[in-house]
């Protein structure tokens, strides 16, 4: 009797599965196991190319020790035959003059047992002549002897060069260089980069390699994909400046350490370069305004009318105004106004292409932040939103990010946020300032501060604010331009 067995249809699509799964394991065991036996096989290679090498630059020490050892033994021997020939010289020296005074000695010793008195005189005389200036010449007769001549003051010293043989090692490649944020300093143009290194006497030169932070967090990703990556190479300095950077941009840098046996790199540090400095304008200012001498104070003036016309020139009536000397088309920006005792003022940024009297935020290419007497206000496009604001504001900050299509501002002296417009940026930006009464003065190419340099922070409060923005503007304010 045949029994037949059908096996439920889920159980075996079960079972085909996991020995799809089994099989696609197995075969990454397989690759697994082929890469280790080829690391295997490449480490085995590696080893004998390094006892190979070490052999090698060993037996070159080895050579170099003895052909030293023979040119300096050549050197001793060479002093050695210099220096008895200089001895010989001074022995014949010396015995010539021994004859000579032992002859002079004998001579006179004769002189002294001569009894006959008359052969004594004959010689006495001519004999105590020469022994007298044989005597008075006696330090020319006797010859110096030179005591260095005895080769005493050679010496053999080679423990600099032992401690250096004793300390022969392979190298490796140097640690990874670590960047220095705090030392690292900034302008609107240049970044000074500052590292150290732990085998800072190892390293033979470092590379520096930068680019435009684009917001990217996975820096392995950013640093394997990126294609507009500076290179500087040889450096030997832990430090360097990098010239003709963009204003008000964040930069990725990355520094590698290098050596014969290799490199590596540091930890990646975003640098950012301070805002773009610019001044007041003074083809722009208005007739009834005084720019000081280094146009970065402006002043309304009733007196002030001897400025002839020109189509850059704020010329209305109700537009006391003058524009930054710049036009912002990239970067992150901050500036700064201090107030002093205005009470009536527009501070903003507009389109060059916008009508100088509209540059208060009264067209749809202007935005401004505006005090009128007790009352601050945004305007754009002829709409105005009531701002909470201290009536002692004294400072007040501007934050234009461009790349990010925002206009920020902010009580500066409070670290307070005031209002931020979200624009989508068109056409190049200029900063535009107008007064009613009294003077204002700005401050600018500062780095952003800390307390609105922080993006997260940054983007949720612009999704709060543009919620704010769909609110109803209010209607002008009588009285406040």
């Amino acid at each position: 009797m045949v029994i037949h067995c059908t096996w439920p249809t889920f159980l075996l699509q079960t079972l085909e599965n996991n020995l799809t799964n089994l099989v696609k394991r197995n075969s990454e065991l397989e690759n697994q196991m082929a890469k280790l036996i080829q690391i295997c096989q490449q480490v085995e290679v590696n080893t004998a190319m390094h006892e190979a090498k070490l052999v090698e630059e060993c037996d070159e020490l080895v050579e170099i020790i003895r052909q030293r050892k023979q040119i300096i033994a050549v050197k001793i021997k060479e002093s050695k035959v210099m220096k008895l020939r200089k001895l010989a010289q001074q022995m014949a020296n010396c015995r010539q003059c021994l004859e000579r005074s032992g002859a002079l000695i004998t001579q006179a010793e004769h002189s002294l047992k001569e009894n006959d008195h008359a052969r004594f005189l004959q010689t006495a005389r001519n004999v105590a002549e020469r022994v007298a200036m044989a005597t008075a010449s006696s330090q020319v007769l006797i010859p110096d002897v030179n005591l260095n001549e005895a080769f005493d003051n050679f010496a053999l010293d080679f423990s600099r060069e032992k401690k250096i043989l004793e300390g022969l090692d392979y190298l490796t490649a140097p640690s990874p260089p670590s960047i220095r944020d705090e030392l690292c300093t900034a302008s609107h143009d240049t970044i000074t980069v500052h590292w150290t290194s732990e085998d800072e006497f190892s390293v033979t030169s470092y590379e520096l390699q930068y680019t435009i932070y684009t917001g990217q967090t996975n820096f392995i990703s950013l640093y394997n994909s990126v294609d507009s990556w500076m290179i500087v190479p040889n450096i030997k300095q832990n430090h360097y400046t990098v010239h003709g950077l963009q204003s008000g941009t964040r930069y990725v840098f990355f520094v590698k350490a290098i050596n014969q046996a290799g490199s590596r790199n540091s930890e990646p540090a975003r640098l950012k370069t301070n805002s773009q400095p610019f001044k007041l304008d003074p083809k722009t200012a208005h007739k009834k305004l005084r720019l000081s001498n280094d146009c970065l104070t402006m002043e309304k003036d009733e007196s002030s009318l001897k400025k002839s016309h020109t189509p850059e020139r704020f010329s209305s009536t109700g537009s006391y105004g003058a524009a930054g000397n710049v036009f912002i088309d990239s970067g992150c920006h901050y500036w700064e106004v201090l107030l002093g005792a205005s009470t009536w003022y527009a501070v903003g940024v507009a389109y060059k292409s916008a009508p100088k009297n509209e540059w208060s935020g009264k067209n749809s290419s202007s935005w401004v932040l505006s005090r009128c007497n007790n009352n601050f206000m945004v305007r754009h496009n002829g709409k105005e939103m009531l701002v909470e604001a201290s009536h002692q504001l004294r400072r007040l900050g501007v934050l234009l990010d461009y790349d990010n299509n925002s206009l920020s501002f902010y009580d500066a002296m409070n670290s307070q946020h005031l209002h931020t417009f979200e624009v989508s940026f068109l056409l190049p930006v200029a900063p535009t300032f107008m007064i009613w009464n009294k003077s204002v003065m700005i401050l600018s190419g500062l780095p952003v501060p800390d307390f609105v340099d922080c993006p997260e922070e940054h983007q949720e409060g612009m999704m709060t604010l543009c919620r704010q923005q769909e609110s109803p503007y209010m209607s002008g304010l009588k009285g406040c331009h």
